[in-house]
């Protein structure tokens, strides 16, 4: 089957990944829908979407749309053509090949570690695939006016950067117009590679600096697969959660998105008596124990879960700090979801976890 990729889909694509990295919403397809409804009324091209993504989300930003055009010329275009074909799809994705790893003094890993784990892209990895994009990560030295990407290039690299002052520029009218300057901090490059477009802007350096690069096809593995890993898995978790078994695919797909994975170990305390709620918690691994104080300090056990269970539910749904506490027996599993996402993502079943609390509140008064 000869399939043809209509013209601007790469743009229209561009544009609303980057305002989805910069309004983070809760609802995807809910933001999905605003979005394109928006864009259908103004019927208005997005010519230059920015791809950067900094440490502080509130810098995050884009040019005047109006103002700045990327330049295209005859070569660039037929690259253009055969990236935008290529296409990635990490569920045909079979290629388990080994880790790379480059090797890295323990003072680097520190600070890469530091670096990476304040990147919104990177956010939603577990520890072992925060490791592995550190290890497939290698070190480029930068020079003064050397330039790291070009506009109208083919992506080849995600670039996090250590140390160095970089600014941004876009072509228009053949001059290149500065947009953005990165201080010591920030990355870039990722959009080129998830979407196979070539560049957006240019990157040059403006003193010397470090930066840590990591490759296509390691992004893709890293990134892009584990994401499409943890969706999957996550929506296996959620079918075997009775109460949730009312949720559509669509709806048990974007709650599957918004689930953190955390790990606990033998007696961490998950959530503690008198806190605030911050949201609730799904067992994916293992046991967890649950406490209540007495008016007399005494702390007692009241019971135990295992996988497949949820617990912090009750504080939310009546709005008051938590009235028991639960810890980890042996290592455990869970997937975390924050407070903002639990009443809208959840709204099909609330109910239902409102009589559930309520029988549990006439079982611990008891």
């Amino acid at each position: 089957m000869n399939l043809e990729i209509p013209d601007g889909l790469g743009d229209l694509l561009r544009d609303f990944t980057v305002a989805v990295l910069k309004e983070r919403p809760g609802d995807l397809y809910d933001f999905a829908v605003d979005y394109f409804t928006k864009v259908r009324d103004v019927r208005k091209p997005k010519d230059v979407p920015m791809y950067i993504i900094v440490e502080d989300d509130d810098e995050a930003g884009e040019p005047d749309r109006m103002a700045f055009k990327p330049k295209v010329s005859s070569g660039r275009y037929a690259r253009r053509q055969s990236v935008s074909a290529e296409r990635y799809n990490p569920e045909e994705d079979e290629d388990e090949d080994d880790n790379i790893i480059y090797p890295k003094t323990d003072e680097q890993r520190e600070r890469l570690t530091k670096t990476v784990s304040g990147i919104l892209l990177f956010r939603s990895l577990e520890p072992e695939q925060t490791a592995q994009v550190i290890d497939a990560m290698f070190e480029r030295k930068v020079t003064p006016g050397e330039t790291v990407i070009h506009q109208g290039d083919d992506g080849d690299n995600f670039y996090v950067i250590d140390s160095g002052v970089f600014d941004v520029l876009v072509d228009v009218k053949g001059e290149d117009q500065p947009v953005h300057t990165f201080d010591n901090r920030g990355s870039f490059g990722e959009l080129a590679l998830m979407y196979n477009m070539p560049r957006s802007a240019t990157v040059r350096c403006a003193s010397e600096g470090t930066l840590w690069a990591m490759d296509r096809n390691s992004f893709r593995r890293i990134v892009l697969k584990s994401a499409f890993k943890k969706r999957k898995k996550y929506e296996d978790l959620l079918e075997s959660v009775t109460i949730l078994q009312n949720l559509d695919r669509y709806e048990r797909m974007t709650l599957a998105d918004a689930l953190q994975g955390r790990v606990y170990q033998d007696g961490d305390a998950i959530i503690k008596q008198g806190d605030d709620p911050d949201g609730v918690y799904f067992v994916e691994e293992g046991h967890i124990r649950i406490t209540m104080f007495s008016q007399d300090g005494t702390e007692t056990d009241i019971g135990t879960r295992t996988t497949s269970t949820y617990f912090g539910e009750l504080a939310l749904i009546e709005n008051k700090p938590r009235t028991a506490s639960v810890y980890a027996v042996g290592r455990v599993k869970a997937a975390f979801l924050e407070r903002e996402c639990f009443e809208r993502l959840l709204g099909p079943c609330l109910e239902i976890m409102k009589r559930n609390s309520q029988l549990y509140t006439m079982y611990v008064s008891n």
